[in-house]
């Protein structure tokens, strides 16, 4: 959530509940005006529910962001899974590859960071994915 707030209001704020939001905003690219819709969903929440649930925001989206803690090892640990079943919910259905960037967050907290930058490339590599690493407090 920080880091969706963070993108749309260029403001940092540390605390959030577990509470999903569906964001809008305008954004102009390369002259193009775009509609984004972000459907930001607590990562406790995504544990606490069904695959049925999951499934539903997956087919509602054309593209992921997965974010991990560089301070949360089991964050990152369970990413390989939630990549796999959202290429499995949208390749499964077109021959389209489904965009998917990995960010690592809490960048300017290198001194409890448990995940390396080069295990993120890799990963991110290894799955096809892109790679960021960020701080939403930054």
């Amino acid at each position: 959530a920080a880091l969706t707030v963070r993108f749309l209001t260029r403001r940092f704020i540390g605390e959030y509940g577990d509470m999903e939001f569906i964001y809008s905003h305008n954004l102009t690219v390369d002259g193009r005006e775009i509609l984004l819709h972000i459907w930001d969903v607590p990562n406790s929440q995504e544990q606490a529910e069904d695959g049925s649930s999951e499934e539903k925001r997956i087919q509602w989206a054309d593209s992921f962001v997965l974010v991990y803690s560089i301070c949360d090892r089991a964050s990152f640990n369970i990413l390989p899974l939630k990549v796999q079943f959202i290429k499995a919910a949208k390749e499964g259905q077109s021959q389209e590859k489904v965009p998917i960037v990995i960010v690592g967050n809490k960048r300017d907290l290198h001194h409890q960071r448990v995940v390396s930058s080069e295990e993120g490339r890799l990963l991110a590599l290894s799955l096809d994915c892109g790679f960021y690493e960020v701080s939403a407090a930054e």
